[in-house]
């Protein structure tokens, strides 16, 4: 079932443009049947999955013999927990998305056109087939933010999309390298995670292969694209890209550069394991001085995608899984932080400067958005309870085994991120000056839609929060198999 959420994505997108363009409450209703049934595939997919078994191949055949290229979906424990993760924010992304009037036909098909690239990514092991399902994802990013985004948004469209071809290349230049040094004739993952590529070849293919996919999971210092781009995009646009779209980053980076490369990965783990603990400490501090709500989120992004990217560089099966945890968690958490800023504050009071939102007195306007988003920062925060504390613990877990020094590091991003999350919460909805005279007018309540897709995000953290083995059940047993076996060895040379 798990092919089916690629397959049902692209049928929700043809089904989209054979809709006639007037016909908005058709192209809303086909995209979030699409949505809901990907989800439901996830699900009945995972309720399938043996974790046991290893990779478990979906389909495989042939694409381009003459290459070696085939159409290969296949799906270990990582891979399920991250379609899961596409699936509800596919769902979420677009309930938040009920009240776009623009060009509505055009925004639905580039969405479910990004969803079926994601969940494509996720399933591949075909590298080809991966590349090619990844630059799928990247297109309609820009044409989201450039044509319903706000604030900037061809600046930020476009500076997206450099970043995100810039990294696109260097993995291509690493993809082609292994093909070549391999004379294998095939993309297949499971075997050439197996060859022993020659340790000149793995010194600079994995920082490579690895940064270039790091780019897009915000890794520091090529991280400036994510707070431009968060800001930027229309709600839904915003909550997939922090949902989902960095976890590509993130997920192609463990999956392809440290599975090819493991001399390589050993070579350079200290160095790119210091530039994700500045990530963590350096988004946490700027986004404590930042003025826009916004910015506040995107850069917190940026923080705690640093601490997936420290998990994955542990390389003991703590880390690893507490990496894939947070990349679950933050991509829930985040999707709701950003479904609160975007959709129930900013389009209903036109502002995101903390300083005006301050004589709102928006818990009193916007009781569901206050309560929705005091219960999205505790978890941000890493409260008991729901994912991101056991996540980041994990995290640090693994990262004291591997680099103490970088976890003592990262605590310190989890305590200003404790301060910055606290300042934002006191300034947007606990505010004490004066109310505004604009804030003396009622605003639109919020909506049904709103108000489930809130709590599909706010049921998903607290279930993982209550039981992290749900999760952790699935994602352990991957790194046990044969396919991580030489990255293991790799961090101990």
């Amino acid at each position: 079932m798990l092919a089916w959420t690629v397959y049902l994505s692209f049928l929700g997108l043809l089904a989209v443009l054979l809709v006639p363009a007037g016909n908005a409450r058709a192209a809303r209703g086909i995209a979030l049947a699409t949505a809901l049934a990907g989800f439901f595939a996830a699900l009945l997919g995972t309720f399938q999955f043996a974790p046991d078994k290893g990779v478990q191949t979906l389909v495989r055949i042939p694409w381009i013999p003459g290459l070696g290229i085939q159409c290969f979906l296949a799906a270990d424990g990582i891979s399920v927990t991250l379609v899961l993760l596409t699936g509800l924010a596919a769902v979420a992304g677009i309930l938040f998305s009920w009240n776009i009037e623009h060009r509505v036909k055009e925004f639905f098909a580039f969405y479910l056109a990004l969803i079926a690239g994601v969940y494509g990514v996720f399933l591949s092991f075909d590298l080809v087939q991966l590349f090619v399902f990844y630059e799928l994802a990247i297109i309609p990013k820009y044409f989201l933010v450039a044509i319903w985004g706000s604030t900037n948004r061809e600046y930020g469209a476009m500076k997206l999309a450099l970043y995100s071809f810039i990294g696109s290349a260097l993995v291509l230049i690493g993809l082609v390298a292994a093909y070549v040094a391999s004379g294998m004739k095939t993309m297949d993952l499971l075997e050439l995670a197996h060859y022993p590529f020659p340790a000149a070849l793995q010194y600079w293919a994995f920082p490579v292969v690895f940064i270039g996919f790091a780019i897009l999971a915000g890794l520091w210092p090529f991280h400036t694209w994510a707070p431009t781009g968060h800001v930027a995009a229309p709600t839904a646009a915003s909550m997939l890209l922090a949902g989902v779209v960095m976890k590509l980053g993130a997920y192609g980076a463990l999956r392809v550069a440290m599975t090819l490369f493991p001399v390589g990965l050993s070579v350079w783990r200290d160095a790119i394991g210091l530039l994700a603990v500045i990530g963590i400490v350096y988004g946490a501090l700027v986004a404590l001085v930042q003025q826009d709500f916004k910015f506040v989120i995107g850069y917190s992004s940026v923080s705690h995608m640093g601490f997936v990217l420290l998990g994955l560089l542990t390389l003991n099966t703590v880390g690893l899984s507490g990496a894939v945890l947070q990349m679950f968690s933050h991509g829930v958490i985040a999707g709701l932080l950003f479904g609160v800023v975007g959709r129930m504050v900013y389009d209903r009071t036109h502002t995101r400067d903390l300083v005006e939102l301050e004589g709102w007195h928006l818990r009193r306007l916007l009781p569901f958005a206050a309560g929705t988003f005091v219960i999205a920062a505790l978890a941000s925060m890493g409260l008991p309870g729901f994912s991101g504390f056991a996540a980041e613990f994990q995290v640090l877990a693994g990262a004291w085994t591997a680099f103490p020094t970088y976890a003592l590091l990262a605590g310190i991003g989890i305590v200003v991120g404790v301060a910055y999350t606290l300042r934002v919460l006191q300034k947007s909805f606990f505010g004490e000056s004066e109310a505004t005279a604009e804030a003396a007018h009622p605003l639109p309540p919020i909506t049904l839609p709103e108000r489930i897709g809130a709590g599909l995000l706010i049921g998903a953290t607290l279930l993982i929060g209550l039981c992290p083995r749900l999760l952790l059940d699935l994602i352990g047993p991957s790194f046990q198999s044969s396919l991580f076996e030489q990255v293991v060895k790799g961090g101990k040379l």
